[in-house]
């Protein structure tokens, strides 16, 4: 139960769900037991007006006995009726408070897991695949609101149904009811052994659901390259490997559930056995009447209720524990990047690094080594190099998706460290090098990162980052819906559309990681027209491969193995005659040849 515990939160906030389900789960139950006595008590009513009708034989009596046990009878019916309606009447309200409890508490489990998933710094999922997150969130919590609801209602009701039901059986004849309780210590035992293994299968079985998951989820993002190398059946055997992986281990749950269920009702027919038989001969010796057996028989059949609830109620349980283990694993990781401030300010735009150095913690590469550099407010700043340089690492390091180990990052000489973390990042464009549109309109994807816009707004923003023009030829223009990922549009025409949604929200610094290079150089060029307008007095930096992009900038950093080797402008770098005039002269040889 150590797992669950993390639970104790959400009780509290909805124990005014709680207290009145608990007093609808004692009084449904009180009306359940009551009718067991009524029952017994009309039982020997029955037997008695037998006896004394037979004894009036032949006198007219007899019909006065008659009817009066026939009004008896009836009494005792509509009795039995009125207790049972009012049984269901608290069941009703029963669930009506608690399970609708669960379902709030889910709501907010689901919500503080993904609020959770959202503070997490990108090293986390580095580390951590989509459809295990996925599953954490919604089988995982569907798990653990079966034991916030149905387990909990169920747990109260058999432990206050059997309070009543061996409290009465031990008011009406103490010997009796331990005869007819004999077979529980044995139930106990079994309880525990299978409460031990539901908790590791359960478990288990979570693992290869996310494991499912998780291929699942990875093979449909790339549907494009299966079909393209014709892996289909590959593809499919692989998922029936997983599956039957699955399978397997859901079919192991399933025989020690098979075997739980009909050892708890042999027990139950044991005591009903032991009841008939025990009673029997006390009704011989006149300790108890016929009307105790039946309402020992009533009993015993409403403790099969509990105990077969049991079984059901511990698998919850234990699935439930499982299940928060896992949750929990998550929950408990707290996030690299903390802001601990909540002063808002604007920025200005000035940038520095101090001696910075960063070691991807997933892989251990370190990918800056002792990085030293400053931009301006309003530079435009090109960063060049070879792939794997560490060009990536810095934008995500100025956006701050991971923190620095060694050195220091200052934006407006304030450490970046001492941001606000929300207030800062809102007021940077930043244009991934790995392009990703949602499932929605082009116009909300463009207007992403704000919370209101104009249509004007859109349209401009889509006119500077040269995409107008493709998007108004479709059918539905700018309220066209995307495939996932963007999958309706080119991968220039993609990448367009996410520069259009950094630029639209007029940042005081905004970051191209080498997102024009799917687009060719004209409208490469019309782009970095359009953002000279744009950014003018504002701080622009780009990561590009072409030297034809950035031989404007105000200052160009090149990049090798994680240092700055060269910088400053394009005729100052040529100058040097290093690895800039190189990478240069290489790419004026390639064009060359393709006009050639």
């Amino acid at each position: 139960m150590k797992h669950l515990r993390h639970l104790n939160k959400y009780f509290y906030k909805y124990k005014w769900w709680i207290i009145p389900g608990i007093f609808f789960v004692v009084i449904s139950n009180i009306f359940g037991v009551v009718p067991a006595q009524v029952i017994g008590y009309a039982f020997d009513i029955i037997t008695e007006n037998i006896q004394i009708y037979r004894m009036f034989n032949g006198f007219d009596r007899q019909q006065v006995i008659y009817d009066i046990f026939s009004n008896c009878l009836l009494y005792f019916g509509f009795l039995v009726i009125a207790l049972y309606l009012l049984r269901g009447l608290f069941l009703f309200f029963m669930r009506q408070t608690i399970i609708l409890m669960s379902r709030h508490i889910e709501f907010d489990m689901k919500n503080d897991i993904y609020q959770h998933y959202q503070d997490l710094s990108l090293g986390f999922y580095r580390k951590n695949n989509t459809g295990d997150l996925m599953n954490r969130a919604t089988e995982d919590v569907n798990r653990v609101r079966m034991y916030v609801g149905p387990a909990i209602m169920y747990t109260a009701n058999t432990f206050v149904l059997s309070v009543l039901i061996i409290w009465s059986m031990f008011d009406v004849n103490t010997k009796l009811a331990l005869y007819c309780l004999l077979p529980l210590p044995i139930l106990v035992v079994i309880i525990y052994y299978v409460n031990t293994l539901i908790f590791k299968k359960s478990g288990k079985i979570q693992e290869r659901l996310s494991e499912l998951s998780s291929f699942v989820q990875e093979r449909f993002s790339g549907i494009r390259i299966i079909k393209s190398y014709v892996r289909e059946d590959y593809t499919r055997d692989q998922f029936a490997i997983q599956s039957n992986a699955y399978k397997k281990d859901s079919m192991s749950l399933v025989k020690v559930s098979a075997l739980f269920y009909p050892t708890m009702l042999l027990l139950i027919g044991l005591s009903t056995i032991l009841t008939i038989y025990v009673g029997g001969i006390q009704v011989i010796n006149g300790s108890i009447t016929a009307g105790n057996i039946a309402e020992f028989i009533i009993y015993i059949n409403q403790l099969t209720f509990p105990v077969t609830m049991l079984g059901w109620v511990t698998s919850l349980i234990q699935r439930a524990a499982a299940s928060q283990k896992r949750i929990n694993e998550f929950l408990d990781i707290p996030s690299d990047i903390q802001s601990k401030t909540t002063d808002e300010k604007v920025l200005e735009g000035n940038i520095s690094f101090n001696d910075v150095s960063f070691t991807y913690p997933d892989t251990g590469i370190q990918a800056l080594k002792n990085i030293n550099f400053e931009i301006k407010s309003g530079e435009f700043v090109a960063i060049i190099g070879k792939t794997g340089s560490g060009k990536s690492t810095l934008a995500n390091l100025i956006m701050r998706m991971y923190d620095v180990e060694q050195g220091e990052i200052k934006i407006d000489q304030a450490p970046l460290k001492s941001l606000h973390l929300k207030n800062y990042r809102s007021q940077i464009g930043f244009v991934p090098q790995e392009v990703f549109l949602f499932s929605d309109t082009i116009k909300n994807n463009i207007a992403f990162g704000l919370d209101q816009t104009t249509d004007e707004e859109v349209h401009q923003a889509a006119k500077n980052a040269s995409v107008y023009n493709n998007i108004i030829e479709f059918d539905e223009q700018f309220e066209t819906m995307l495939g996932e990922r963007g999958i309706t549009l080119s991968g220039g025409q993609k990448q367009r559309v996410s520069i259009a949604r950094a630029l639209i929200k007029s940042p005081k610094i905004l970051i191209f990681d080498d997102c024009l290079s799917a687009v060719d150089t004209k409208t490469e060029e019309e782009i970095l027209q359009n953002l000279s307008k744009i950014m003018n007095g504002k701080t622009s930096i780009l990561i590009a491969h072409r030297i034809s992009t950035i031989k404007n900038a105000d200052k160009i950093l090149v990049l090798d193995d994680g240092k700055i080797i060269e910088q400053g402008t394009h005729s100052e770098l040529l100058s040097l005659n290093g690895t800039y005039t190189t990478l240069y002269n290489n790419q004026l040889l390639e064009e060359e040849s393709r006009t050639i």
